[in-house]
């Protein structure tokens, strides 16, 4: 028995206590199910009865005594008290408390899977960086996050698509075309443009296929330069995503806007909702109407488009598409645009709590010696993805980026993300999943299998250890389930430190394997489901996060 599934036997019995006239109170939404700190206060405790006695009118406690006979009389309940001010101590017999690991086997990789989300389709835009260099280090962490939380909305039942939007229009392509351009004729970079090895490697990619360039008029080997440049850029920046593990369903150019008229159609809608005027000889959308601190252009007094206007006409054709739910996670220097979108959002007559969601993440420094890495020598100024990659290497990275909160900003510590002990999280996780896939291998060896479920004596788990892990592994649907409405992947990579070493300490305390001489018995047999449950939950709670289940180490 899960939290999942004594939650929902609580349930039932409020139901039931409701409908039978001995409780008179409205049943409560959402009720809590959790562990209490100390083992003496049973496997998990419930608030439930202090959540029904407030329209009850009853004393908590009283409310709770009428729960008790009524949870006490199902299956695999040992016993209830009453502790406190009206919390319900619930113990489950050993039985009900090792089928966990059962459920979890046969479940393999779809334990974990909620239906919470079930049919929602949604619109995950993450990265989205400039093509006009390499993916930076707060680029890597969008990457990580942002995969790890469409893993994660995926097993919640969303319909995902994941979605990358490529800028290759607007001021900066036009500064990057320029950085080309003063590489390829070899005159100084413009004050505004782009420096760095790479430019000089794309320079010299687009010579070979357009040795014209050099002859050509300057707008002329601008516009090759601008197409070819960030063609090249662009297939560098999706193969680095794809080696970092983090793949899209949809790339999407900001071009496409402009030549297909998504902006002229945006203008019109937004137009026909009232929410434009005219004023300086510009065109505005009133988005102060809906709590942005000021309206915004949407086209210049010169005529041109505001970047505004082509994010209004984006998440139009988003929910044009057919999304329910759009969801853009954005650096913290674009902090300022959450106003404008949801006032965006509210002009298109959308609600945006509903419709529209903006996560900000902080920076990311990559540190070494115990001082920040500054310099890239490839990109000049910042440090990029592939300078983490070769520091770490690709699950040390993802891993140390998805177990932070994206509210906080975080060093990355080149020294001990590649030490090859405990103090390193992934490797303390990823060597604990080596470890139980170590304990399979000498079962096999040496003949002590599981069996099938029919050979599984769940009653037969009783070490407090044991009692531990099951508990632990028990949490894991919660805890996906909890890390997908949050939007917060850390929650994943926590549990599972705080697995791997439930499960160490049981390893320490009971005897998996037969001594030499003896022979395998049910105990053997149901310590080998355990073991196998967390192998399987490590190994889920990993691919959650797309870091590797390593079989060996």
């Amino acid at each position: 028995m899960n939290p999942a599934d004594l939650t929902a036997l609580i349930s039932d019995s409020v139901r039931d206590a409701v409908a039978s006239g001995r409780i008179v109170a409205e049943v409560p939404a959402g009720i809590r199910v959790e562990r209490p700190r100390l083992r003496s206060h049973g496997d998990y405790a419930t608030n439930v009865a202090l959540v029904l006695a407030r329209s009850a009118g009853l004393p908590a406690r009283e409310v709770a005594e009428l729960l008790v006979p009524m949870v006490s009389a199902a299956a695999g309940i040992r016993k209830v008290e009453v502790a406190g001010p009206g919390f319900l101590n619930i113990t489950l017999d050993s039985a009900a408390k090792g089928s966990v690991a059962r459920d979890i086997v046969v479940a393999d990789t779809a334990y974990g899977r909620t239906r919470q989300l079930d049919g929602l389709r949604l619109n995950l835009e993450f990265v989205s960086a400039n093509p006009t260099g390499p993916v930076h280090i707060g680029g890597a962490r969008w990457a990580v996050v942002g995969d790890a939380l469409a893993r994660l909305l995926d097993a919640a039942g969303a319909q995902v698509t994941r979605e990358y939007y490529f800028n290759d229009a607007g001021v900066q392509i036009d500064r990057f075309a320029r950085s080309l351009l003063a590489a390829a004729t070899d005159t100084p970079v413009p004050e505004d443009g782009y420096s760095g090895a790479y430019i000089q490697e794309i320079t010299a990619e687009v010579l070979k296929g357009h040795p014209e360039v050099l002859e050509l008029p300057e707008s002329a080997a601008l516009d090759i330069l601008r197409t070819a440049g960030t063609t090249l850029m662009f297939d560098e920046i999706k193969g680095a995503l794809a080696e970092f593990g983090t793949h899209f369903d949809v790339f999407f150019n900001e071009k496409d806007l402009h030549d297909n008229g998504d902006l002229d159609t945006a203008l019109a809608r937004l137009r026909d909702g009232g929410h434009v005027f005219e004023a300086e000889g510009a065109v505005w959308l009133r988005t102060t109407d809906f709590g942005d601190d000021k309206d915004r252009v949407l086209v210049k007094s010169d005529g041109t488009w505001t970047y505004f206007t082509a994010d209004c006409a984006y998440y139009l054709n988003k929910r044009s598409r057919g999304f329910e739910r759009v969801v853009i996670m954005l650096g913290a220097d674009h902090a300022g645009y959450v106003g404008r979108m949801r006032a965006m959002a509210a002009c298109f007559g959308d609600d945006p709590d509903a419709t529209l969601e903006i996560l900000i993440g902080q920076l990311v420094n990559l540190v070494k010696d115990g001082r920040p890495v500054r310099m890239s020598k490839r990109a000049g100024t910042v440090v990029t993805l592939d300078d983490l990659v070769e520091a770490v290497g690709v699950d040390a990275a993802r891993y140390a980026l998805a177990r932070a909160s994206v509210d906080s900003m975080i060093d990355l510590d080149i020294d001990l993300l590649t030490k090859q002990s405990n103090e390193n999280p992934v490797f303390y996780v990823q060597y604990a999943h080596a470890r139980l896939c170590a304990v399979q291998r000498k079962a096999e060896a040496t003949g002590a299998s599981r069996g099938g479920p029919e050979d599984f004596e769940p009653s037969l788990l009783e070490h407090e250890r044991e009692a531990d892990l099951l508990s632990t592994l028990g949490e894991f649907p919660e805890v996906v389930a909890t890390a997908a409405a949050l939007r917060e992947p850390h929650r994943v990579a926590h549990y599972l430190e705080q697995l791997a070493g439930t499960y160490h300490r049981f390893y320490d305390s009971c005897r998996v394997l037969p001594r030499d001489g003896e022979d395998p018995n049910s105990l053997t047999r149901a310590r080998l489901w355990l073991t196998d449950a967390s192998r399987v939950v490590l190994r889920n709670g990993l691919h959650l996060l797309g870091v590797g289940a390593p079989e060996r180490m």
